[in-house]
């Protein structure tokens, strides 16, 4: 049986994080139909299921700190800058809690570490005022998907497409065939484009709604702790369908990732360890997080990548070091995945410092939502690290986010069974009136030489120039490479056949110029967005 390239569904999620799963699950909860895509193999393919340290829950009653949630937004403000949008952030502080016990631990039954007693064995990160966050070892992403993806696959009411790759968003402004659709007030989102990996061709999903969940955009800089899927897609659909982006030059880098010459993508070395004691030492031994804190190394990670950056720069070193030896716990037990990724690299960590390096890890900006993940365009929604909610402002409180994922991921599912049972879907002639995909070039000439080159230079240029630190004349350079690598990558589109490398390419190239603009634009000094001018 061939596999339909046009179909028309009520609700369509692109992702399947902890966000995409978690408003699949409520959604159909609710009683309603829905078709989950991803780019991978199967629905554990993104950054949900490295997330190591673990989720805000609240701190234990035995902590000095009566009311938690009040706790928590002032530490999310202070690490955000105070540039975070405060109804989020109180909203993210007061729902939290209830959206971990309901979705995670009942529906989903995902067990947390517990201490002898019975009671949560809660951890403690950088930036946190006290040990609030729930964790399984150091795999607690891994744990969550399980649980969640485990639900997904059961569920009778959604479908799941794996190898389906989101080229573009269908509007009626932009794709619409009939003139007329193009008078109206307000562009509307009809479904997306998407690539079908196993046929090679484009399919044609007619949404009645559409959900964006794909995830960030760390593969766009040269070190990443991000899986290859991570190229911005949300970022790149939503910029050239004119839907509001917010805070896109705030990229937080995170501080320890481990340093191997022979791999690109960064392992994650979790906050949680500094959480547990352990210190960043310089080539000589020595700890140097004070001389920049008065938190030392539990300040936030702006602080302390750009900390690290100012120790490399000044000394000449690759690296740095984090030494665990002041970690009471038994290191292969509490942080396994850290214990045997650093043994095949051929480090034991019980005896020799792990050396790390700052690397992109988790996109601050993104798609503009309310509190209920709905963006500036009618039928679109965005939930997770594609999307901006306003809660982290200029740089992410450690353990916000798959938490951020959780509470949006089930609101979004909740206003949209709301208005799948009020309002109309989908007009058949404004559906009707919606294009297959047509091929603008035939040439197979997608060289993965001529690819993996474009790549570099994308890589490159946002690393050097729109990194850690940045100046004017860095923005400024980047500016003008991008836009021509843009232009270049655009016109090589129109010419070849498409494919995946191709696609990932082009969004890509449209994220990199989009968050360069940015970047461009802010001239202050802020979190993430550090300019050294």
């Amino acid at each position: 049986m061939s596999t339909p390239t046009r179909r028309h569904v009520p609700v369509l999620i692109i992702g399947s994080g902890v966000a995409g799963c978690t408003a699949a699950l409520t959604l159909a909860d609710a009683g309603h139909d829905v078709l989950l895509i991803n780019a991978g193999e199967d629905l554990a393919d993104g950054n949900s299921e490295l997330a190591q340290g673990g989720i805000i829950y609240r701190a234990a009653p035995s902590t000095a700190i009566p009311d938690d949630a009040r706790a928590l937004e002032k530490d999310i403000l202070v690490a955000g800058h105070d540039y975070n949008y405060r109804k989020a952030v109180r909203y993210l502080c007061r729902q939290g809690p209830r959206c971990v016990e309901r979705m995670l631990m009942e529906r989903a039954g995902v067990e947390f570490d517990r201490n002898p007693d019975g009671s949560f064995n809660l951890t403690r990160e950088g930036g946190h005022a006290a040990p609030r966050i729930l964790h399984r070892a150091d795999y607690s992403g891994k744990a969550i998907m399980d649980g969640l993806t485990a639900q997904v696959r059961k569920h009778p009411r959604i479908t799941r497409l794996h190898r389906r790759a989101a080229i573009d968003l269908l509007t009626s402004h932009h794709q619409a065939r009939t003139s007329q659709y193009r008078y109206e007030v307000g562009n509307r989102c009809l479904g997306a484009y998407v690539l079908n990996e196993e046929s090679g061709e484009p399919e044609t999903i007619l949404a009645d709604w559409t959900v964006l969940a794909t995830g960030g955009v760390g593969q766009v800089f040269l070190h990443s702790t991000n899986t290859p899927g991570c190229v911005g897609t949300s970022v790149s659909m939503a910029f050239r369908a004119g839907v509001a982006l917010a805070n896109l030059e705030f990229m937080q880098f995170h501080p320890t990732a481990l340093y191997e010459e022979r791999t690109n993508r960064r392992s994650l070395i979790t906050e949680a360890m500094r959480g547990e004691g352990a210190r960043l030492l310089d080539q000589k031994g020595h700890a140097f997080m004070r001389n920049y804190d008065p938190r030392g190394d539990l300040a936030p990670r702006d602080v302390v990548a750009q900390a690290m950056m100012e120790e490399m720069l000044h000394s000449g070193a690759p690296c740095l070091f984090l030494d665990v030896s002041c970690v009471k716990q038994d290191l292969p037990t509490r942080f396994p995945t850290v214990f045997e990724t650093c043994r095949q690299a051929g480090i034991d960590i019980r005896k020799e410092p792990i050396p790390v390096v700052p690397a992109a890890h988790y996109f601050c900006g993104g798609v503009l939502t309310d509190i209920n993940g709905r963006t500036s365009m009618r039928g679109l929604y965005a939930v997770g690290e594609c999307a901006c909610t306003g809660l982290h402002g200029a740089n992410r409180l450690a353990s916000t986010s798959l938490l951020e994922a959780l509470v949006w991921g089930m609101s979004c599912g909740k206003d949209l069974a709301r208005r799948c049972t009020s309002e109309r879907g989908l007009p058949t002639a404004l559906a009707r009136a919606i294009p297959d995909w047509q091929h603008e070039g035939n040439e197979r000439n997608d060289d993965p030489a001529l690819v993996a080159q474009d790549w570099t230079n994308i890589r490159n240029t946002m690393w050097n120039y729109v990194g850690i630190s940045r100046t004017e004349a860095r923005l400024r350079r980047a500016f003008e490479d991008m836009r021509d690598q843009v232009r270049h990558i655009h016109d090589f589109y129109k010419r070849t056949h498409i494919s995946r490398r191709l696609v990932d390419l082009f969004h890509g190239s449209q994220t990199a110029y989009a968050i360069t603009q940015a970047a461009m634009r802010n001239r202050t000094s802020l979190g993430c967005h550090h300019r050294v001018d």
